[in-house]
């Protein structure tokens, strides 16, 4: 049973972050939107397989013109809805999306403007900021979410700042290789394992320790990308086995129940983590979910931090607004 949908709402961007490039790459020029009647078809099928949380992404996902509505739409059907947002076009959705998103992620890289604004290549730093402000006053809890690179891991310390003024979670989301060579150092990952122990920041301990071990192997797969993710395009497509390194769009129609049913769906649950191009392989996007149940060693040490972020998150925010 899946547990997770990674729904790209569209793979245009308004940013040009120099570790993703959705709004630079050449890939992705031209293409448009998900059409709202399929998305919201699709989130009725992703319900029916029993899937318990919707990321609706990207791309920027508040470029879509109906983000509310498919938002509003994912609670009604039960599921928790998660988006992650560089913040340029928060202030003009935040009331419509508001009581609507479980999780919502704004993402901010340094506390000096100048560095976070070069990394995502466009200025939107201010434009974070106002997002928190104008999310709280209504009433949301946003969290903050820092890509960790080896050049700005020491930043950490002022962006936890920002998130504990603001009384915010912090997440830490180590890079991984995908549109850059480089991944993430030892030296950065020794950092922000020790910053982690801090109250009211996140980090899944697993992640580095993957890194560690080179990533998933073929011979022995972690990654559970089929068996727990569903990921869908914005051409009405499941991709597969994911969508970093995707190899076959399967279309849907107007039954994902069926298309997720299909033989074809059946063959990759069976090869997930065993594709030459999975050796090595340490995608948060797909190891998160992998690790979400206590199956290996990766998945039990996975554990402590999944209750730090629920206790941080429900708890003390909880407390701390009353």
């Amino acid at each position: 049973m899946p547990l997770l949908c990674n729904y790209y709402l569209t793979y245009r961007c308004n940013a040009y972050c120099d570790f993703c490039h959705f709004g630079d790459h050449e890939a992705f020029r031209g293409t448009r939107h998900a059409r709202t009647d399929d998305v919201l078809r699709n989130l009725a099928g992703a319900r029916a397989l029993g899937v318990r949380f919707m990321d609706l992404t990207g791309g920027e996902p508040l470029l879509h013109p109906d983000i509310a509505t498919i938002a509003a739409e994912t609670r009604r059907l039960g599921m928790k809805a998660s988006i992650t947002t560089n913040g340029l076009l928060y202030p003009k959705h935040a009331e419509a999306l508001a009581g609507h998103v479980d999780l919502l992620h704004f993402s901010l890289d340094s506390a000096d403007p100048a560095q976070h604004d070069a990394m995502r290549g466009v200025a939107c730093f201010d434009h974070v900021m106002e997002s928190i402000r104008i999310a709280k006053s209504l009433g949301e809890t946003p969290d903050l979410l820092f890509t960790v690179t080896d050049h700005n891991y020491k930043q950490v310390e002022g962006v936890h700042e920002i998130a504990r003024r603001h009384g915010l979670m912090l997440l830490l989301n180590p890079v991984f290789r995908y549109f850059r060579e480089e991944g993430l150092g030892e030296e950065a990952m020794a950092w922000i394992e020790v910053f982690a122990r801090k109250p009211m920041v996140y980090l899944n301990p697993s992640f580095l320790q993957l890194r560690r071990q080179g990533g998933n192997h073929r011979e022995d797969p972690l990654c559970r990308a089929v068996s727990r993710v569903i990921v869908l395009s914005p051409e009405n497509e499941i991709l597969l086995p994911c969508y970093h390194l995707h190899f076959e769009r399967l279309p849907i129609g107007d039954d994902l129940v069926t298309a997720w049913n299909s033989e074809r769906v059946r063959w990759h649950r069976e090869q997930e983590g065993r594709h030459d191009f999975c050796e090595g392989c340490s995608i948060n996007c797909y190891f998160e979910p992998s690790f979400a149940f206590p199956t290996n060693r990766l998945s039990l040490a996975s554990v402590p931090s999944k209750i730090k972020y629920g206790y941080s998150k429900y708890v003390v925010q909880t407390l701390r607004r009353r």
